[in-house]
């Protein structure tokens, strides 16, 4: 479907998806993306959880981000394992294959702690690595409900750390590690830059936080208004809470889950926040950004309007999705060449 949803114009996009564009907020919905969401209802979905099968749901997951990243970047890979708290964490390493140094991403994937992996987020992660010229390791961190809060955060803050310190091996510059990942794993992301902060540890050069859920007690109006057919729903986000938290003995308002809630923001680096029109974490993403920036960080927030949570996967699906991702991507590079 990315393949061909690539070739066709607008217009014909628009015609498939029954004429009208949708139109919520002041935003307009990219047409590739009304014209996937419905093909993607008619399928019998209607959001990421599927019949309240976590195998069946990540079965999903995994096809549709392998099947519409589009074509993916040739760029040097190489597996390998990091220790972690509850022992070896899975991880993969881009690199762009020359000696030159450059700034290295820990990248945390998406998927409400639930879903996801290495091979879903594989297309995303080349692109970085070539456009934005960085080496990424993408973390495989330790998911729900098998492995309830605060397990991901651990295994997340953990691969950083070692990143850190094994940077120079990798190839990269120990002065430029930065932390990043979408949906939860932006959710993880900012936690790790709290976490770093807080114990004193080296603070990440940058924090890439793409469309990220900061706040497990969210009521905010972009929640209720795409709460429905927008691929993440709010029978999802429920679903994500439950299973990353309903056996933790954390709280929903600790810092380690809801990072909006941490009392002081101050201190923490320079973040490039990013967020959708038409998710229903849009505005606790933004939320974030701007009390970040009352602290006094430096923030880079960009909403792309006519976009879905979770686009940065589907950049076979081209046009308008292709050109902003191909803009964070350019962000990225600019925020990780300083300094």
């Amino acid at each position: 479907m990315g393949r061909v949803l690539s070739t066709l114009p607008g217009p014909a996009k628009q015609l498939l998806s029954g004429g009208r564009s949708v139109v919520i907020d002041g935003n307009t919905l990219d047409p590739s993306l009304q014209l996937f969401l419905n093909a993607y209802r008619l399928s019998g979905f209607q959001g990421l959880i599927v019949d309240g099968d976590v195998a069946a749901s990540r079965r999903n997951l995994d096809d549709a981000t392998v099947k519409y990243a589009g074509q993916r970047a040739a760029v040097a890979v190489a597996e390998l394992t990091i220790p972690g708290p509850a022992g070896p964490i899975p991880a993969r390493h881009y690199h762009p294959g020359d000696g030159e140094l450059r700034a290295l991403l820990v990248a945390y994937h998406g998927g409400g702690w639930t879903l996801g992996g290495l091979d879903g987020w594989d297309g995303f992660y080349r692109q970085i690595c070539r456009e934005s010229d960085v080496h990424v390791l993408s973390v495989d961190y330790r998911l729900a409900p098998e492995h309830p809060a605060p397990a991901a955060f651990e295994d997340a803050y953990a691969a950083y750390l070692w990143a850190v310190e094994h940077a120079a091996e990798l190839g990269a510059d120990p002065a430029r590690v930065a932390v990043g990942g979408d949906s939860a794993g932006g959710n993880l992301a900012a936690v790790v830059a709290q976490a770093a902060r807080d114990a004193g540890d080296p603070l990440p050069a940058l924090q890439l936080l793409l469309y990220p859920i900061t706040d497990q007690l969210a009521t905010t109006r972009s929640r209720t208004l795409f709460g429905a057919g927008f691929l993440l729903t709010a029978l999802d986000i429920a679903a994500f809470i439950n299973y990353y938290l309903g056996a933790s003995e954390l709280d929903l308002e600790d810092p380690r889950v809801s990072p909006l809630r941490a009392a002081d923001l101050a201190g923490l680096p320079p973040a490039l926040v990013v967020t959708a029109g038409f998710d229903p974490l849009r505005d606790e993403g933004e939320a974030y950004a701007e009390r970040m920036r009352e602290a006094g960080v430096a923030v880079d927030l960009r909403r792309y309007r006519p976009m879905i949570h979770g686009f940065t996967n589907f950049n076979g699906f081209g046009g308008e999705v292709s050109r902003s991702i191909a803009d964070i991507t350019s962000a990225l590079r600019a925020h990780l060449s300083r300094g």
